[in-house]
């Protein structure tokens, strides 16, 4: 899981202490794949990274046991460093795959000139560094919640002061010989093979590179994958390059049916030799205007449309004719992904559960224009959320409704006159139900994307008499205030890394405060649904226990759910293969550019 936009916004570049030899081009100029990130990254260690965009790096550096086919729709698991999909067992408390021979890590002065092969170790080294309080893993909650028998005793034996063990062996984790690799739970874990993918933090490290850099392995990224960091300049500039160690991978993927442009192009690709570009050059351009100019310039190949510009680019969602007469092209990929803001459920203000409290945030709910959002926010690309599933994940229905997306002006007023938040003094603003002052607080960054949505806010809520007010912060003060429950309320998004939406339901789950539980939430009827729906596969039993945990969503309200977005890619005529998948980010090995068509010299 990523939490979006979680930023760290470094005011002064510096170069890494280290850098790597460039590799020489197969054929002529070096084909390099130019791109931008809105937001800058924080560091590329799978453990610590959290954010949307060090982990997309990550994916490209670090390999995990399996990835998802990059073509195919529906999203489907195939092996990568394992040799074939994991073998479970009945009860579905027992993984166990084999990792194939041969592969080995690029070449780093910790491992002393010789080459290094990856191994079942590997992996059960990397996963233990989940648990180790060192390193402070906001991904912790993706197997503390899978029970992996014998870790939790480890874990509470360092959070104690002893140094991690990283060297007794547990039932839980095991390397059975070099290349067997066995996970063992405590409880039913139908869908753990979902974070044995790239976009988790599941990826191999070595050992000797963690141990040879210590606290600075954020800026020594020594992995398995297809490329390697050969310059870094903190939230400004990020040069990929293949790792020449690289196995021998080579283009197999079909297009998905109905895609007329990838079922021309995929040909052409086919049994090539991965990565297909020899270099990946990567810009922090903050803003939207500098970006779009970058593309309309030709400096970037591919842009995600910023939302600002969608109407520019894409009107009606439908490509504009002045990028089709470039020869750009256009895809609309709805996203696994939800938009949202949360109450801190321990919030004097806002939280609690009597009944006055769940009237306010229900009252806060009731006042939010969902279709309005959808229109200034996005231009139309977006779909009103209704519950935690999202797009493209077990138990989602575009056909649902639900009392968490109703807008109603008159019923908020309704609401929170009934339960006593009323306008004593008659200057406009109500007050709380004891006379004192009532004044919402939403945290928020400068950007002005945000400044928007903050205007949408306010202009909402002092429609039925809410006071609302801006706590404007850089995003990693905010995140650091919103761990630790300092904040009253924020918003941001999540994406799915699976067909599966326990993530967005894990939110609210009790165990995952000060991790994912943004909201605080601890409700012991919800905590049970939770824990009985991660024990089912997925089946008519498990879609009716998460339809009562989205009843308790819909009743206590610790979160106000937003959109699923649509996301608007613009990609120049010079690059092939792109498709946006909705769980992977690794794709830019898979695809090629055509210098001379861009005009390289």
């Amino acid at each position: 899981m990523f939490k979006l936009g979680r930023r760290s916004l470094l005011a002064v570049a510096a170069l890494a202490p280290w850098s790597a030899r460039a590799t020489a081009p197969r054929h002529g100029a070096p084909r390099t794949l130019r791109l931008a990130f809105p937001v800058a990254e924080t560091g590329f260690d799978p453990v610590q990274s959290q954010d949307l965009y060090s982990g997309t790096i990550n994916a490209h550096l670090f390999d995990a046991p399996l990835e998802f086919d990059y073509l195919a729709r529906p999203p489907r698991l195939r092996p990568n460093t394992a040799a074939a999909l994991p073998e479970s067992s009945a009860d579905f408390r027992t993984l166990t795959l084999r990792i194939r021979s041969g592969i080995f890590f690029a070449d780093d002065p910790a491992f002393r000139g010789a080459p290094r092969e990856l191994t079942a170790h590997d992996y059960v080294y990397s996963w233990k560094r989940i648990f180790d309080p060192r390193w402070k893993s906001q991904n912790l909650y993706l197997l503390e919640n899978a029970r992996i028998l014998g870790i939790d005793a480890l874990r509470k034996r360092a959070l104690a002061g002893a140094p991690f063990d990283y060297d007794t062996e547990i039932e839980g984790l095991r390397a059975l010989d070099r290349y067997t690799l066995q996970i063992r739970t405590a409880e039913p874990n139908p869908r753990f093979i979902y974070n044995l993918t790239p976009a988790q933090p599941m990826a191999a490290v070595a050992r000797e590179v963690v141990e040879a850099y210590g606290d600075a392995i954020v800026e020594h990224p020594v992995g398995t994958g297809p490329f390697r960091v050969v310059q870094w300049r903190r939230s400004s500039r990020i040069v990929l390059e293949r790792n020449p160690n690289y196995r021998h991978v080579e283009y197999d993927f079909d297009p998905p049916a109905g895609d007329a442009r990838l079922a021309e192009e995929v040909p052409r690709l086919r049994g090539r030799r991965l990565p297909l570009v020899d270099r990946v050059e990567v810009a922090i351009i903050e803003e939207s205007q500098p970006r779009w100019l970058a593309f309309q310039q030709g400096k970037l190949d591919l842009l995600p449309v910023p939302i600002d510009f969608n109407n520019l680019a894409a009107p009606g969602g439908r490509l504009a004719p002045h990028l089709a007469r470039k020869g750009v092209s256009l895809t609309r990929t709805p996203l696994a992904d939800l938009t949202l803001s949360y109450f801190n459920m321990e919030h004097p203000l806002v939280g609690g559960y009597t009944p006055e409290k769940v009237a306010l945030r229900r009252a806060v709910s009731l006042a939010f224009d969902g279709e309005d959002f959808v229109q200034q926010m996005y231009q139309g690309n977006a779909i009103v959320a209704q519950a935690p599933f999202v797009p493209g994940t077990f138990g989602y229905d575009p056909q649902r409704a639900t009392p968490i997306s109703e807008f109603s002006r008159a019923r908020a007023k309704a609401l929170l006159d009934t339960y006593g938040y009323l306008d004593r003094d008659g200057d406009g603003w109500r007050e709380q139900p004891d006379g004192a002052p009532l004044t919402l607080e939403m945290a928020s960054t400068a950007t002005q994307l945000d400044r928007k949505r903050n205007e949408l806010w306010k202009r909402y809520l002092d429609a039925v008499g809410l006071r609302i007010e801006f706590r404007v912060a850089q995003w990693p003060e905010l995140l650091k205030q919103s761990l630790a429950g300092r904040l009253m309320m924020w918003g941001f998004g999540w994406e799915a890394l699976g067909p599966d939406s326990d993530l967005f339901f894990g939110i609210a789950y009790s165990g995952n405060r000060e991790q994912t539980n943004d909201a605080r939430f601890a409700l012991p009827a919800y905590d049970r649904l939770y824990e009985r729906s991660r024990a089912l596969p997925d089946d008519s039993e498990r879609l009716a226990v998460l339809n009562e945990a989205a009843r308790l969503f819909a009743a206590y309200l610790p979160y106000k759910f937003h959109v699923h977005r649509i996301q608007n890619d613009l990609v120049q005529p010079w690059l092939f293969g792109y498709s946006r998948h909705p769980f992977t980010r690794r794709w830019w090995d898979r695809v090629d550019i055509d210098p001379n068509l861009r005009g390289d010299a």
